[in-house]
C-alpha cells in the first residue's frame, strides 16, 4: 500500500497512448484528477475507489486546439453547450478563437477591458479546461500582445486574412468591414496589420525565451481579392447555387497564394512559429509544404479539415430530414 492511496483505479483498461504502436491491457490510478499510475495489476487495496472497465478502450485527454464559442450565441450560454459536446467526444482541454467586432461580444476597445468581460463571462461555463486564442484586430491591439502573452496567459494569436476586405458572407468594402470590425477610420486589416502582429509574434519569442516555444500566429489563409473577383463571376452565373456556388466563389489558388504570402511574411518578421489552420485544398497544402522547404528555421504546423480534402461537392451525402 502507497503511502497515500489512489483516489480510484480503473481495472481492466485497453490503453491507447500516443507513440505507442499496440494496445496495451493495463490499469489506471487516479490521484487529485491526473493519471498517477499506469501499470499492470494495481492491486485494488491501493485505491479508496475501484472501477471495472470490462477491456473498454482508454484515451488520453484531446486538447482541441481549434473551437469557436460565442459566435451565434452568447458566450456564457455558448460555453455550456460546446463544452459539453467537446467532453463527450473525449475532449478534456478547449481552446478557442475569440476577437473584438460583431458576433462575438458586439464590441470593440481595447482587450485590456475586453478579455476580463470574456473571461468573466466563462467562469464557471465550461465542462472542460478552456483557454483562449486572441486576434489583434485594431492596430492598438498590437501593442497589447506582450501583456496577454506575459500576464494574461494568450501567447497565440490569429488572422483571418480575408477579413479586411470580404465579408463573411460575400462581397463587401473596406468601410462595411470597418463596421463589422468595429475598428476606427486609422485602423487598416491589411497584409501590414499582419506584418506587424507577426513581428510583435517574433519580439516577443526573444524578450521571453522561456515562453518563446509558446508564441505562435494562426491564420486562416485566403486572398481577399482572389474572393472578391470570383464572388462576382458566380453572382453573375445564374448555374451555380449553393455548395458549388460556394466553392467556385472560393478558389483553391487563393487559399495556397495566402499561404505563401503568410511565409514570406512571418520569415521577413522573424516570427517562427507559424499554424496554418484548417487547410482545405491539395494548393494550399503543397504550398505548406514547399515554404517549410523554403524557411527551414519556421514552424510551420499544419491544420487539415478532412472534409474539404476528401469531399467535394458531387460527393454522395444523406438526404435533408424533412
Amino acid at each position: 500500500m502507497p503511502d497515500r492511496p489512489l483516489d480510484l483505479v480503473i481495472k481492466n483498461v485497453r490503453v491507447v497512448r500516443p507513440r505507442q504502436p499496440q494496445v496495451e491491457r493495463l490499469d489506471l490510478g487516479v490521484q487529485d484528477g491526473r493519471f498517477a499510475r499506469i501499470a499492470p495489476d494495481i492491486p485494488a487495496t491501493d485505491a479508496r475507489a475501484v472501477y471495472d472497465a470490462r477491456a473498454r478502450l482508454g484515451f488520453p485527454g484531446v486538447v482541441d486546439a481549434h473551437t469557436h464559442v460565442g459566435i451565434y450565441g452568447p458566450l456564457a450560454e455558448d460555453a455550456v453547450s460546446e463544452s459539453r459536446a467537446a467532453v463527450s467526444g473525449g475532449v478534456t482541454t478547449m481552446l478557442t478563437y475569440f476577437r473584438t467586432g460583431q458576433y462575438y461580444l458586439n464590441r470593440g476597445g481595447a482587450y485590456a477591458e475586453f478579455f476580463p468581460e470574456v473571461l468573466a463571462q466563462s467562469a464557471g461555463r465550461y465542462h472542460c479546461d478552456y483557454g483562449y486564442h486572441l486576434a489583434p484586430i485594431a492596430g492598438s491591439h498590437v501593442g497589447e500582445m506582450e501583456l496577454l502573452a506575459t500576464q494574461h496567459g494568450v501567447p497565440s494569436f490569429k488572422i483571418f486574412m480575408f477579413y479586411g476586405g470580404y465579408g463573411l458572407h460575400g462581397q463587401a468594402g473596406q468601410d462595411e468591414q470597418r463596421r463589422f470590425l468595429m475598428i476606427g477610420p486609422e485602423d487598416t486589416y491589411d497584409l501590414a496589420h499582419f506584418e506587424f502582429i507577426l513581428r510583435a509574434a517574433g519580439r516577443i519569442q526573444r524578450a521571453y525565451p522561456a515562453l518563446a516555444e509558446h508564441v505562435s500566429v494562426s491564420l486562416h489563409c485566403e486572398v481577399a481579392d482572389i474572393l472578391n473577383a470570383y464572388t462576382r463571376i458566380v453572382a453573375q452565373d445564374s448555374s451555380l447555387s449553393g455548395l458549388r456556388a460556394y466553392s467556385e466563389a472560393r478558389p483553391p489558388h487563393a487559399e495556397g497564394l495566402a499561404v505563401w504570402i503568410a511565409a514570406y511574411l512571418a520569415n521577413e518578421a522573424a516570427c517562427t512559429n507559424v499554424n496554418l489552420l484548417h487547410l482545405s485544398s491539395r494548393k494550399a497544402l503543397e504550398a505548406a509544404f514547399a515554404m517549410a522547404g523554403v524557411f527551414p528555421h519556421i514552424d510551420f504546423r499544419r491544420e487539415i479539415t478532412v472534409g474539404h480534402l476528401l469531399l467535394d461537392v458531387d460527393a454522395l451525402r444523406a438526404p435533408t430530414p424533412r
